[in-house]
């Protein structure tokens, strides 16, 4: 009795305190019931008309990583961290495993996440991850990977990860091929489009934007540490020009991806992305020695990830994922 009354009191004061317990969250109830994705101005919306606001973790290159790349570890970062959105990132054309030399391997990876995500009830961005125009290569994998999923509401398509030399005329282009490519297959599917510069340059996007094409939103990927105030009013901009805007990549250190995390900054960051109803995924599920990388070696390919396997980035990232004011997309406002 004394051990109920000590427990009930402590969550009293928790709830007084304001303090943020992990919570563990169950979508196997909505895996049915998924709602299909559109964006409207600069939102993105739920066939329900309602603004969503995804979040959840990318995973890193493939051809590096591949021990994440399966069904189970998918499983528990939905139902374990509260993802509802995951990010399969197929590195392109890095090393002797990357898409180009093994495509067959790429696609076992990236369809392993997305079958996963499909089956628990979340969303997956199927990324060409990629520093490199290869218009002839993404054609022949996005026809493959639309005609897979075709009519499939959980898929999102990301053409290009993060443009470096590439004018946004040169990108633009590129996308406009793919956006054809795709819509022949899958008419529907929300569509990320990368802006130069890292996705820095957004606010260069926005002043020519693709017309003619529905669903279609534009990746800003920060790193709190090395980015803050001044990336945030591009992308102000280019929401005040009516640019929709993804970050589908994102993480708390420097843009080396190592380096102290920045708390401070971060939070301003979460605190923009709730404002503007922003969508993100944190990068990366991945146990290089590195500041974002958020697993360390023990960590196990499948999941079940105990504390000692998790780096201070990791509980971050679940701690705002589990935060008290996470809605997930089926029961948006």
């Amino acid at each position: 009795m004394k051990q109920i009354k000590l427990i009930m009191t402590l969550c009293c004061l928790m709830m007084l305190m304001g303090c943020k317990s992990r919570t563990f969250i169950n979508n196997n109830d909505r895996t049915n019931t998924l709602p299909a994705l559109s964006v409207k101005g600069n939102f993105l919306m739920n066939s329900n008309g309602d603004t969503v606001t995804l979040r959840g973790v990318s995973y890193g290159w493939h051809n590096f990583w591949p021990r994440f790349y399966n069904e189970s570890s998918a499983k528990y970062i939905i139902n374990h961290w509260g993802a509802d959105v995951l990010r399969a990132a197929m590195g392109v054309d890095i090393d002797k495993n990357s898409y180009i030399n093994r495509p067959d391997f790429g696609i076992e990876c990236v369809s392993k996440i997305a079958n996963a995500a499909i089956e628990n009830g979340a969303y997956v961005i199927i990324d060409w991850h990629c520093h490199n125009l290869r218009l002839n290569e993404a054609k022949e994998f996005f026809t493959k990977m639309a005609m897979k999923y075709k009519g499939v509401p959980n898929v999102i398509y990301e053409l290009y990860n993060e443009p470096i030399n590439d004018s946004w005329t040169e990108v633009k282009n590129y996308s406009i091929e793919l956006i054809k490519t795709i819509r022949a297959i899958e008419p529907n599917a929300v569509i990320l489009v990368g802006s130069p510069h890292w996705d820095q340059d957004i606010h260069i996007a926005a002043d020519d934007p693709i017309t003619g094409f529905k669903n279609i939103m534009y990746t800003l990927h920060f790193y709190a540490n090395t980015h803050g105030q001044s990336l945030r009013d591009r992308a102000d901009y280019a929401l005040s020009k009516g640019l929709p805007i993804f970050v589908s990549e994102c993480a708390g250190m420097e843009a080396t991806g190592n380096g102290p995390i920045n708390r401070e900054e971060w939070g301003k960051w979460i605190d923009w992305m709730n404002k503007n109803k922003i969508s993100w995924a944190a990068w990366s599920i991945s146990d290089k020695n590195e500041t974002c990388s958020m697993l360390y070696h023990s960590a196990s390919s499948e999941g079940d990830w105990k504390d000692n396997d998790l780096k201070e980035w990791a509980n971050i990232v679940i701690e705002e994922l589990t935060s008290s004011d996470f809605v997930p997309a089926i029961i948006s406002e």
